[in-house]
């Protein structure tokens, strides 16, 4: 691809105005935390730019990066996240009740990183199994354990549990 008169790559002003929402709110999904997805997705956009024209499917391509920046945590000995026992509460809409898209923002924000990555790319980006294992550089089995171990974590969810019965908490 040829740079545009002001030195960027042809397309990719229009690719993130076109897709930059949908980075966004996959990578919401991913960190749970609005500041951390902003820098995820700027992050994954200046690796993407400085690449641009080895990008056939540029969204893919940005996915791509996006979550592999974000499994890099996986590996970091230190996140800035400091343990506990008990998370502490979140106030409830209305002093009682949570609609069920909250209450399953809240279920996957309480499963681990690899697990969450999986879940994402499997039900929300609707990858198959072979994409999911592709993208995160895991094996087909992993991806399978992974989707299991969450899928039975959020079924026991309490956030989800009190949502799915009437819809009421």
């Amino acid at each position: 691809m040829i740079a545009s008169t002001r030195g960027e790559p042809d397309g990719f002003t229009e690719f993130v105005r076109a897709r930059g929402g949908s980075l966004h709110r996959t990578a919401m999904l991913l960190t749970h935390d609005h500041a951390a997805a902003e820098d995820l997705v700027q992050t994954a956009l200046a690796k993407a730019w400085q690449n641009w024209h080895r990008a056939d499917q540029p969204e893919a391509y940005v996915r791509r990066i996006l979550v592999n920046e974000f499994a890099s945590g996986w590996r970091r000995k230190w996140r800035g996240e400091v343990p506990t026992d008990e998370l502490p509460e979140r106030p409830l809409d209305d002093g009682d009740r949570l609609d069920t898209r909250a209450g399953l923002i809240d279920a996957l924000a309480r499963l681990p990183r690899q697990q969450r990555a999986v879940v994402v790319l499997r039900y929300y980006q609707d990858y198959t199994e072979e994409q999911t294992a592709r993208t995160l550089g895991i094996s087909v089995g992993t991806v399978k354990s992974h989707t299991s171990r969450a899928l039975s974590a959020l079924r026991i969810s309490p956030h989800l549990a009190a949502t799915s019965e009437g819809g009421r908490r």
